[in-house]
């Protein structure tokens, strides 16, 4: 494996309230993008993509059951999403697996007119944004 350098993302873990809900939701979003599983523990899952993975865990230490991007703390992730076609059929495809479309009426451009992007919120108020690769002009 090549040399990670200093400072590069190793893992964001997610508390969430509903453990079976957030693997299917986040295991369908995360294989999408070429994550794969890497951890299965009783309270918890894992996906990894290269060095950098992603914990979805029901902790016993969570002292509520509500996430709010809007409040102090995360407020999304953001993908590289591949080609423009790969993050629309992503967009098209997330109804059925627990996400739903944010911005639709300014889909793909509500990042702004050279920012090519999909947004979506799941079950849990997780937001994710699917950045599509630049075009060369």
């Amino acid at each position: 494996m090549a040399e990670v350098p200093v400072g590069a993302l190793h893992h964001v873990e997610l508390w969430v309230p509903d453990l079976d809900r957030a693997v299917a939701e986040w295991g369908w979003l995360l294989a999408a993008l070429g994550y794969g599983v890497h951890q299965r523990w009783e309270a918890g899952r894992s996906w990894r993509l290269g060095p950098t993975y992603l914990v979805v865990e029901r902790s016993p230490a969570l002292i509520g059951d509500v996430h709010e991007r809007r409040r102090p703390g995360l407020n999304h992730l953001a993908f590289h999403g591949g080609e423009r076609t790969a993050v629309d059929a992503l967009v098209a495809a997330c109804p059925d697996h627990g996400w739903r479309p944010m911005f639709a009426d300014r889909h793909p451009w509500a990042g702004g007119p050279d920012h090519y992007a999909g947004y979506l919120e799941n079950s849990d108020g997780f937001e994710v944004e699917l950045v599509a690769t630049p075009q060369r002009t």
